[in-house]
Parts: C-alpha cells; sequence; structure tokens
C-alpha cells in the first residue's frame, strides 16, 4: 500500500513527477526532526499522514547526513513490506541513494536478499522469529530497527515479540509506527514499549507494569485488570518524552484532510482478463459471459473488474481477483479499532467484503455493518459501530456523520463528481474534531486511475467516462493492429 503527500497521482503516459522534500508537511517534518533527535521513540500517527516518508527521509539524514547508521531493518505485515516501503522511494527525489531490499518469500529467497548489499532490509513480522533464529546467536548486522504497526507487538506471550526481547538492546536506534497502540486496552501498551526503551518507562516486566498502575477485581474473571486512579494520565506522562501523537485536529472551520491513494497491483493473468475486456467488450464463460454492449456499459464493467468481480449477462457475479480485499483488510488494521466508513458501489462490492471482514448481526456486532435506517446512522455517530459500509448514492446531502468517524475508504470509485464529494463531505464537515483521511484504493493500469483523474480535475461525469473509455480501447487496439474504436 503506497502512501502519498499528494492527492492524486495524475495519470498520464508521461513519467510521474517526482517531489522533493520541500513538499513535506509541516508536521511531517516536525516529525522527521523527533525521530532524528530520539534514538528510542514511536509516532502514533493516524493511517495516511504519511508515516513511510517520515520515516525513510529521516532515515536518509541519519546515514547520509549525520552517518550515525549504517544499515536499518524494518519489520512490518507483508503486503506493506513487500509494496508499500518500496514503492515509496521512487517518489521522492531525496530518496534516490537509499537501496532497499525486501526479505520475503521462500527461506531461499529470504537468505539471498540478507545477503545482497543494500541500507534498508524489509521483512514482513511472520518471520521475526525465523530472522532472530538465522543469526543463530551472532549480532544481527543492523544499527536501526522500525516496527511498522508497532500493536503488532503488543501480545508479550507471542513468538515474534519474544524473539525481538532477546535482540532489541542490539540496535542503537528502534522507531515504532503506528495509528492506535492500545486500541483495547492500556495493558498492551507495555510489550510495545518495552521493544523501544527495554523498561525504562514503564517495568521491565508485565508483572511490574500490572502491579504498578492496574487492580484485579475481587470477580470471577481473574485476568480482567482495571486502571488505578490517575494511572492513565501517569502512563502517558511517562510516555510523552519519546511519544508523538497526531491524531485530533482543532480546528475552528473545516478540519485538515488528507487525501491517501493506495495501489495495488493485478497478477499478470488478471491483468490479461481485464484487457480482453477492454478489447473485445466481452470475456466469455459456459455459464453465462461478462459482455457490454457500448462505452458506457464497457466503463462499467471495468469499474468492477478492477474492483474484482463483475456481473454477467445473468447478473450473476463472477470473481476475478481479491487485491482491493487484501488492500481493504490492511487499511482496517492500520486502523486498530478506529471506525472507518466503506464507499463501495456494487452490491457484490459488499457481499465480497462481508464475506471478508464478517458481516453485522446479532452473534457478530463487530461485522460490517451497512447505513441504511436511522437506527444505523444513529448507532454509527454514537460510535457504536466499529466498520460500516454504504453507497454513495445512499449517504448524499444532509447527513451528519462526522462524531461517529474520520476515516473513508473507498473501495470502489464513482465518476460523479457530485456524489464523490457529497459522500465525502458526511465526515469531512464542520463539527469534525479530527483530521479526515479519506482513502482510495486504486488498481494500476485500470479505469480506476482514469475515474480517479476525472474527480482531481473537476470533470467527473458522462462525457469523462465515456472519452476515457474510448481513449483506451484506441489505444490497446492501435498496439493489437485491430483498427480504432467505433464508440461514439
Amino acid at each position: 500500500m503506497n502512501e502519498t503527500n499528494t492527492a492524486i497521482s495524475p495519470v498520464t503516459n508521461s513519467p510521474p513527477v517526482i517531489l522533493d522534500e520541500g513538499c513535506l508537511h509541516n508536521y511531517q517534518q516536525y516529525c522527521v526532526d523527533f525521530l532524528e533527535q530520539h534514538p528510542q521513540c514511536a509516532l502514533f500517527l493516524d493511517c495516511g499522514l504519511g508515516k513511510t516518508i517520515i520515516t525513510l527521509t529521516a532515515i536518509q539524514h541519519l546515514m547520509y547526513d549525520s552517518y550515525e547508521i549504517n544499515r536499518v531493518l524494518i519489520i512490518a505485515p507483508l503486503r506493506v513490506a513487500r509494496d508499500t516501503w518500496i514503492a515509496e522511494l521512487s517518489k521522492w527525489a531525496h530518496l534516490s541513494d537509499l537501496r532497499m531490499q525486501r526479505v520475503i518469500g521462500t527461506e531461499k529467497d529470504r537468505v539471498r536478499a540478507l545477503g545482497e548489499r543494500a541500507d534498508v532490509y524489509v521483512i514482513n513480522r511472520e518471520n521475526t522469529e525465523w530472522l532472530v533464529k538465522h543469526y543463530a546467536g551472532r549480532k544481527l548486522p543492523f544499527d536501526m530497527l522500525i516496527l511498522d504497526e508497532l500493536s503488532s507487538f503488543k501480545n508479550y506471550r507471542s513468538k515474534r515479540f519474544m524473539a525481538l526481547k532477546k535482540v532489541v538492546g542490539q540496535f542503537i536506534r528502534v522507531v515504532g509506527l503506528t495509528g492506535t497502540p492500545a486500541p483495547n486496552s492500556l495493558e498492551e501498551l507495555w510489550p510495545q514499549v518495552f521493544l523501544l526503551d527495554r523498561g525504562a518507562r514503564l517495568g521491565r516486566t508485565m508483572r511490574t507494569y500490572l502491579d504498578l498502575y492496574f487492580t484485579t477485581p475481587n470477580s470471577w474473571l481473574p485476568y480482567k485488570h482495571e486502571l488505578k486512579e490517575g494511572a492513565e494520565d501517569a502512563i502517558y506522562k511517562k510516555l510523552s518524552d519519546i511519544c508523538v501523537s497526531m491524531k485530533a485536529a482543532d480546528h475552528l472551520n473545516m478540519p485538515e484532510r488528507v487525501d491517501n491513494i493506495v495501489e495495488v497491483v493485478l497478477s499478470t493473468r488478471e491483468m490479461k482478463l481485464y484487457k480482453q475486456m477492454e478489447r473485445d467488450m466481452l470475456l466469455p464463460y459456459a455459464d453465462g459471459d461478462i459482455m457490454a454492449i457500448n462505452a458506457a456499459v464497457l466503463a462499467n464493467k471495468l469499474l468492477q473488474l478492477a474492483n474484482g468481480a463483475c456481473y454477467d449477462e445473468y447478473h450473476n457475479v463472477k470473481t476475478i481477483h481479491d487485491r482491493k480485499l487484501d488492500a481493504l483488510e490492511d487499511l482496517i488494521e492500520a486502523a486498530n479499532g478506529k471506525p472507518v466508513l466503506i464507499m463501495y458501489s456494487y452490491q457484490h462490492d459488499l457481499t465480497r467484503i462481508q464475506e471478508r471482514l464478517g458481516a453485522y448481526g446479532p452473534d457478530n456486532p463487530n461485522g460490517v455493518r451497512r447505513l441504511v435506517s436511522e437506527q444505523d446512522m444513529t448507532d454509527w455517530c454514537a460510535g457504536k459501530i466499529p466498520i460500516a459500509a454504504t453507497q454513495p448514492a445512499s449517504t448524499g446531502h444532509g447527513l451528519n456523520l462526522q462524531s461517529g468517524g474520520s476515516t473513508i475508504i473507498w473501495f470502489g470509485l464513482t465518476w460523479s463528481l457530485e456524489l464523490y464529494e457529497q459522500a465525502n463531505a458526511r465526515l469531512w464537515r464542520q463539527g469534525q474534531k479530527n483530521t479526515v483521511v479519506i482513502h482510495h484504493i486504486i488498481t494500476k493500469d485500470t479505469t480506476d486511475e482514469k475515474a480517479m483523474k476525472a474527480l482531481h480535475d473537476k470533470a467527473a461525469g458522462q462525457d469523462a467516462l465515456l472519452a476515457a473509455v474510448k481513449a483506451e480501447i484506441d489505444s490497446v487496439k492501435s498496439k493489437t493492429g485491430k483498427g480504432s474504436s467505433s464508440l461514439a
């Protein structure tokens, strides 16, 4: 997943715009300075505020300006380790000197990657224990550790925490990155903070931490702990010197808004199917074809395919890929319990989302809940719905939803500028006390990019839809030698 500082990445045939360090927001530059000045620290930033570029900029300074570090290890969720960190390097001119290796894949692939010369090595968190065992008592060849999604280490009994605990003292710098470090309970803070300071602030053991700040009530729940009076403030005070938290934006008028592009990439087989539909306006299946009779229908079908599934001629659903579902799951995990509002386009989008994340019901109150009734809206505004989903057309003018959350995820895009702006305005409006983060999950090299550009250019609508699809058809057919499009 790729975090960007620009609202929308232009979709043209020209080379992408390369940003320089001067494009960093003031709060991002503040965080860069904080990382450089604090060898052990954490950034508690909402997803989409740029934790990746902040950290890479600090690494670049420490490595090539002050020469304080030589090799960096980043531990991250799998898809983030595979895609996000490496993608960020190509967007910024000041990061051109950094060399990165992804330590993922088979054991043979991981060993090979560790043997390559690089400045930054990125491994997925599931292989933390393997990495420690790989060096078999030897000192790890890294002097800086980045824990992307620090909350992944909130369980002090987990294998990944126990493995890292053995070697964390070898790093001269440790940085933790997350949105919310303790979404469920402050008990979860101790393992994460221990990896930063090895017990200096909250105690050297979990038992010490619990005894200092928690009580065990006399009840049938022997492991339920409650905060002592004044403990919460005391914990926050202990951490204030090494943690930066940027969650709420106290604006008098409109809150700050951050637009984030989350790019997913189709496999060769999946892209072949997409291009076949784009070229032939037909995907044949034994039990019902996916077909389009004109450019408008084709544009609709291509947006569906970019989302991962499409209706055939009998209105049955054909599933092509799960790329956006994977990205959606990562974004919700990164939100760490903060409410999210998913914008979806088609019924099969909602069905697949609920199949992946669980549907709301009496037995699953934390499942994906569609906002339909007045009670749904009331529950959302009361903060009772962790994951909500709605179609932009049904969440239009007049609904004030800003008190229920501040994160929107566009699973599928719309060509309607009015629907797009009004849907975002449900959360991004006066009275919102938090920074609004709007994620757009975009499938690379598909109509998604054209829809995104049309929205950015304020030209969204049927004309933009038809023009974009016609241009793409003409491009494909000119490459295949099948003549130009006759679509109007």
